[in-house]
């Protein structure tokens, strides 16, 4: 699924295509996880004028000038693609929105586990339901060393699990959560409550490090992950732990080794990253 990494690139890409554009048309194929019905879509859509394109955790926002807007996840397969208006539907388009300049705007999902819902008031006031309850944006100054401290003193939780929580901490999923900690020198299975100040500091720190070195090399594409041109991410050159089980540790040359939490794979040197 793409991370706040992939999720910021492909936010820029549409950003920069579609501010200022009007839709003429829009339609749905009702197939996506979360959906609206193409009268519906239509009637919201047509006429309106796009602002910005920005992100909220995993979700993009489609801004209007009346502040209303598309709220939009790609889900694990999602991924757009911009064209000029052939009428012709592409493998698994599930969703497009005509463009005044003649531009054909779509959603294409494989395995349909996308969203798309209609943000009728401000969509930028974070009020509506999918969005009220998110956590911290990590690489805000509201998220560091101390919030992460405070938030997570009742947690029994494995550190890696409430990294990845998203009303903890947006945007961190398996691959940026498993490399932060061990760059952070922290065991995956440490339970949030015993990290201290100290450590968490580290924590934070070396999660805003690595989404920052993410987003500049496009983000990370393990099979499906594109971008809007179709570019794919390159930051899988510069993983050090995940998907390496079995490999040598690049600081210390330990074998990096793989264990299950809640059925996500956590990666992780027991050198480098101890379990105390």
């Amino acid at each position: 699924m793409p991370e706040l990494p992939e999720v910021t690139t492909i936010c820029r890409s549409l950003d920069r295509q579609l501010r200022g554009q009007v839709i003429t048309a829009a339609a749905s194929s009702g197939r996506l996880r979360v959906d609206v019905d193409s009268v519906h879509l239509q009637r919201f859509c047509a006429g309106k004028c796009i602002s910005a394109v920005t992100r909220r955790a995993k979700y993009l926002l489609v801004v209007f000038t009346d502040h209303s807007g598309l709220i939009l996840h790609l889900g694990m397969t999602g991924y757009f693609v911009i064209t000029p208006d052939d009428q012709q539907t592409l493998p698994y388009e599930r969703a497009h929105f005509l463009l005044a300049d003649g531009r054909r705007w779509r959603f294409c999902d494989i395995r349909c586990f996308g969203s798309l819902q209609l943000c009728h008031e401000d969509i930028q006031s974070c009020t509506h339901p999918t969005l009220v309850n998110l956590g911290l944006e990590p690489l805000t100054k509201a998220f560091n060393g101390s919030s992460m401290h405070r938030l997570s003193r009742n947690s029994r939780t494995p550190v890696k699990t409430w990294l990845m929580d998203q009303r903890n901490v947006v945007g961190v999923g398996n691959i940026y959560a498993n490399e932060a900690l061990f760059r952070a020198g922290i065991h995956p299975a440490t339970p949030a409550r015993r990290l201290g100040l100290q450590r968490c500091r580290q924590l934070a720190a070396a999660v805003k490090t690595v989404l920052q070195e993410a987003i500049a090399a496009g983000g990370t594409t393990i099979s499906d992950y594109r971008d809007v041109d179709g570019s794919e991410g390159h930051f899988s050159t510069a993983l050090e732990v995940y998907g390496r089980a079995g490999e040598p540790c690049p600081r210390c040359g330990a074998t990096i080794e793989r264990l299950l939490q809640g059925g996500r794979a956590a990666f992780f040197c027991p050198r480098c990253q101890p379990r105390r």
